[in-house]
Order: C-alpha cells, then structure tokens, then sequence
C-alpha cells in the first residue's frame, strides 16, 4: 500500500434492520469514545481534501442503533477519568445504556509507575491522571461499582496484554487483574475480560484465584483450545467484528464449541468494525453485520443467533 493511499474513514451504511423479536444488546462498546475518534478524523479528512466525516452525539449513535434491532449497549469505562462517564451514560438513557467499569490493564500499569516500558523500550503514554497509585483507582471503581448498582452491571474490561507493555508489566498487569477477579465476586458482578497476546496468563490467573462465575472474554481471540477450556469451566465469549475477519478460523470454531448458550455480540466500537467495513469507524449500529458472520459460524438462521446472544445478555447481567 503506498503510504499516499489513504484509508476509507466514513461511517458505513446502516444493515438491514434484525426482525422485531430478535433485538440484541452491544455487549461491550465505548460510545462515548466514538465522538472525539470521529471528530479527530473528521479534521484529518478536512487537511488532507477528503470528504468530511459526520459528528455524531450519543443520543444519534443510540438511535442509529435502535433502528436496525440493537436496543441497548453496555459502555465500558476502563480509565480513570472515563469511569464516571459511562455511569453517567446510563443515567441518562436507562434501559438502554448499561455501564461496566474497570482500570484497562494497560492503564493499571500506567498508575503510580512512571516509565514503564513498552516493547520496544519506550515508555508507554503517560498521563497526569496516572499519577494516582494503581490501589487509589481501584478503589475509585469499587466506590463508584456500589454507589451505582442499578447503572453498573460488570466489572470490565480487565485482564491482562502484554502486546503494548512487555514483559516488564507482567506482574503489575496480574495484580491488577487479581484486584479485579476480587472485586466482581465481592459484589456478584460479571466480569469482562481484556485478553491480547495473554491466553496462557489470563487463563492460569483466572484457574488460580477461581473466575467469578459469570466470565466473559470480551472480544474473543483464542483457539479451538481455548474454546474447550471456556467450555469446561462455563466461561462465556463475546464477539466482536473480528469474527468476520479472514484468517480467524480459530475463533469462529470456539464459538461452535461453547454454543449458542454462552455467545454474545458486540462492536468494542470505535474499534474492530465487521468486515466488508472493515478500518472504518464502528459504532453499536453495526452489530448486524457481525451477526451474520457469527450466525455463519453457529449454522444458526440470522434470527435465532441475535436471539441466543440477547437471552445470554439477559442471563449474565440480569438486563
């Protein structure tokens, strides 16, 4: 690719509506993210000539969303300054926005260590924020997590990556874990789990300490393996657009293994937008379209999957 080309960044069409009794939940997106990604994009298209990319508010996304079946949403909020912001999200639109809240395990590093190293040798992005000890952000989630039991319905996204951090973060990202596995069974909370280049960590952390009994991967990213090993210990999977993506055999075939009782769906949006879109913006009103491809994956008429993935929704946070 030639470094002039430039990537198509518009929002892609909306799907065909899901039929009336099969709406679904966005089990993990960062709405409240989505604004300020657009709006960074919408410059860049404007300096290099492009067209420009349209700003939408929460209330349009939400909306945009309703239209084709995707009835609700949980935002996660997993930095420090962001954990209010979701609660707040589902304070004002009940129902339809549930928030689940943690410190990203990128971030849990972050808090409190100044100059962690990244892979490559450089310090991970430090911000002012992060100056407040790792042990005084936990606490700010579990304060806001009992504060708000009818907004937060997950601890999350939590876990382990050892893709941007290195090695060097591998104990302080399992403590933090540790502290997160704690804490959702303290309160009887689901939890949402961030794993990326993690599997074997992740799985021996979650086997040590004992998972909360509702555990959720959000994003899926493993093996047929590691789907045997979800299956065994009752662990669900959530999947994001990257289950339409060529190449991810592995996790198409771990949805067949655990089945249609312990699948969700969702966008992480901005991010992992479903193929044909795929590195254009995502937002909660494209979950039809990964729908399909899991559906695909499932043998399961279109219909049936959306309605499988929102009884699962309904059975792991009680929404």
């Amino acid at each position: 690719m030639s470094k002039h080309h430039h990537r198509d960044r518009s929002w892609a069409p909306a799907p065909s509506a899901l039929p009336a009794d099969a709406q679904v939940i966005d089990n993990h997106t960062h709405v409240a993210s989505v604004v300020p990604f657009a709006r960074a994009m919408s410059h860049e298209a404007v300096e290099k000539g492009q067209p420009q990319v349209p700003v939408y508010g929460v209330d349009e996304l939400l909306a945009q969303a309703a239209d084709v079946g995707v009835e609700g949403v949980i935002d996660c909020g997993c930095e420090l300054p962001n954990l209010q912001v979701a609660i707040d999200m589902a304070r004002e639109h009940p129902g339809q926005v549930h928030a689940a809240i943690a410190i990203h395990p990128n971030e849990a590093v972050l808090h409190g260590h100044r100059g962690v190293p990244g892979p490559d040798g450089l310090a991970v992005k430090y911000k002012p924020y992060h100056d407040v000890p790792f042990d005084e952000a936990m606490a700010e989630v579990a304060r806001l997590a009992r504060a708000y039991p009818r907004q937060v319905v997950a601890i999350g996204e939590t876990g382990m990556d050892l893709f941007r951090t290195g090695a060097a973060a591998v104990e302080l990202q399992r403590e933090a874990f540790r502290a997160h596995i704690a804490l959702a069974k303290e309160l009887g909370l689901p939890m949402q789990i961030h794993d990326r280049d993690s599997h074997r960590e992740v799985i021996e952390t979650l086997l040590a300490d004992g998972a909360p009994e509702r555990t959720v991967f959000h994003s899926y990213s493993g093996d047929a393996e590691m789907g045997e090993i979800a299956r065994e210990h009752g662990w669900y999977l959530s999947f994001s657009g990257t289950v339409s993506y060529k190449g991810n055999d592995g996790i198409r075939e771990s949805a067949r293994i655990v089945g249609p009782s312990h699948v969700m769906v969702e966008t992480d949006a901005p991010y992992l937008t479903p193929m044909p879109y795929r590195g254009r913006t995502n937002a909660p009103y494209m979950i039809p379209y990964t729908l399909v491809a899991l559906a695909d994956a499932l043998d399961l008429p279109l219909a049936e999957a959306a309605r499988a993935t929102r009884r699962t929704t309904r059975e792991v946070y009680g929404i």
